[in-house]
């Protein structure tokens, strides 16, 4: 290959590499317009009956029991397939508010379970039940959720507009023996909400 051909490769190449800063420019110009809740990896509605709530220890979680200011946990929906089971967006904090907040009742209105992916950059985050805190924190970037509503009050998340500064939920359903049971989801913004994109609250 003569230098003169090598000259044009490069510059054909410089010309790729520029088509390539434009398209990448342009796509990032409008990503913040992409409703990208409808892309991301949600559970779905896999389940269609509801299922017990079942905390690590394999058992399950009862009103009369569990106890309050706690969280633990728990995967949903579940396929009974370790790796599955481990994914980050099967993985929600199921908690019992402290006393000041309504744990105390002996009904579901005691208890809250939410996404455990923040809605910032998708890391873990959980509840810390101590005095002065209880409240979801993620480790990431500082993120903190409200225990009663799930919406973030600090950090970048409280940053982001509706509905991505609320963390999905599930709703939960106590039987005569105080047996806690998961309901139906419906994984969308104006219901239970989206994993890792958030929830309006109504």
């Amino acid at each position: 290959m003569s230098q003169g051909d090598s000259i044009k490769a490069a510059s054909l190449s410089r010309r790729d590499f520029l088509k390539l800063m434009g398209a990448a420019g342009t796509a990032l110009t409008f990503a913040p317009f992409v409703q990208w809740g409808k892309f991301l990896p949600n559970p779905d509605s896999a389940k269609i009956d509801k299922v017990p709530v079942v905390l690590p220890d394999g058992g399950q979680a009862n009103v009369n029991t569990y106890p309050k200011n706690h969280a633990e946990v728990i995967t949903y929906p579940s396929t009974g397939d370790r790796v599955l089971d481990n994914e980050s967006f099967r993985k929600w904090q199921f908690i019992r508010l402290p006393e000041e907040l309504g744990g105390d009742k002996s009904d579901v209105s005691a208890f809250r379970v939410y996404s455990m992916v923040c809605l910032h950059l998708w890391c873990l985050w959980k509840y810390w039940p101590q005095e002065g805190r209880k409240r979801g924190e993620c480790p990431c970037h500082g993120s903190m959720y409200n225990p009663l509503t799930g919406t973030a009050f600090a950090g970048p998340a409280s940053l982001q507009a509706t509905p991505s500064n609320t963390l999905a939920k599930l709703d939960l359903e106590a039987d005569d023996k105080g047996d806690l049971w998961i309901l139906p989801a419906k994984f969308s913004p104006n219901d239970n909400g989206v994993v890792g994109y958030g929830r309006f609250v109504k």
